[in-house]
């Protein structure tokens, strides 16, 4: 099971008791107060984490609780603090307040940490109360209540490419052809149901890159119709944004339509989106109409287009040089504008 969004009820731990005590050893018999201080509670805190790719395991536990501080104890022992809660997430989730609606965190990197919730401070033991005036103080403070909230998980894969295109272009096919991952493949539409996360190898760099293949678009994916529409968040983040397009012209399908409709749907999610790098993927090249077809494609519409075919492997080796070139470029853009 693929979760991306889910909510959950965080309580961090309240703070423990602070102690009345007082020494009462042979020949002390005014030894004064020795009670200890309350531990403070555990807080709440959210980390990143490599080894968690999704949220399915806070859809079915969704109640987490840090520990309460002990309490303070007599002979000047304070109480030990309570354990903290941890929630690894995986990089790339959003935290939303249900109560403000408010973004509250927002996890990035591996071991990224972020403290959601604060325990409660314990309570001081009557030796802090202890004074000129009041030798003796019967007097000790009960712990200060845990921070609790509600919140929203929402996870924004952090991919280096984005791959949208509508349902049976092939989409899968090529994930499965270049990257590490194995969607479902068949010869009917949205056998993707949730976003694929593959990572394309680079043996002779030493490098990789992140695919991020999304359930196929349809027309109206930004009025909620299809599948495709839940999951545009995770190219929301991608550096190269790659359109594969059906060009064989099979079911009467018009390529420079598609096209249209595809910058149609991204654009009414999110117009950011089309300021992206882009790059077009041109599938199914080994068909008859194809070559024609492309030819029409490159001369009502000037972006940058790799020919494939998935049947015949024709194109994949230029496809991953290509891919490797515009994300190393749109990376050395954005580390260019941050500085």
């Amino acid at each position: 099971m693929f979760v991306d969004e889910t909510k959950i009820k965080a309580e961090a731990g309240d703070g423990g008791r602070g102690c009345v005590s007082f020494r009462r050893e042979k020949f002390e018999p005014f030894g004064g107060p020795n009670g200890g201080d309350g531990g403070k509670g555990g807080d709440v805190i959210l980390e990143g984490s490599d080894n968690e790719n999704n949220l399915t395991r806070y859809r079915f536990q969704p109640h987490w609780a840090a520990g309460r501080g002990e309490h303070g104890r007599g002979s000047d022992q304070n109480g030990a603090q309570g354990k903290n809660c941890m929630i690894y997430v995986p990089p790339g989730t959003v935290v939303t307040d249900l109560d403000t609606g408010n973004v509250v965190a927002e996890i990035l990197e591996h071991g990224e940490r972020k403290v959601l919730l604060e325990g409660g401070n314990g309570g001081w033991g009557n030796k802090k109360f202890k004074s000129s005036v009041n030798r003796a103080p019967k007097r000790a403070n009960p712990g200060e209540p845990g921070e609790k909230g509600e919140y929203r998980l929402v996870l924004k894969s952090i991919a280096d490419i984005g791959l949208v295109g509508y349902p049976n272009a092939g989409k899968s096919t090529l994930t499965s052809m270049i990257t590490n991952a194995r969607p479902k493949v068949a010869a009917y539409p949205f056998t993707t149901l949730h976003p694929q996360i593959g990572v394309i190898e680079y043996p002779e760099r030493y490098q990789r890159l992140q695919l991020a293949d999304i359930p196929g678009l349809i027309e109206g994916a930004s009025d909620n119709r299809g599948l495709g529409h839940r999951f545009l968040r995770h190219i929301e983040r991608c550096f190269l944004l790659t359109l594969i397009i059906d060009m064989s012209g099979i079911d009467g399908r018009d390529p420079i339509d598609d096209y249209d409709q595809l910058m149609d749907e991204l654009g009414a999610y999110d117009s950011t989106l089309l300021k992206k790098p882009r790059l077009v993927v041109a599938n199914k090249m080994d068909e008859e109409a194809a070559l024609q077809n492309l030819r029409q494609f490159q001369v009502a519409h000037s972006v940058d287009i790799q020919p494939i075919s998935c049947l015949s492997e024709e194109g994949i080796p230029e496809l991953k040089q290509l891919l490797w070139e515009k994300v190393s470029e749109a990376k050395a853009k954005a580390k260019e504008a941050e500085s």
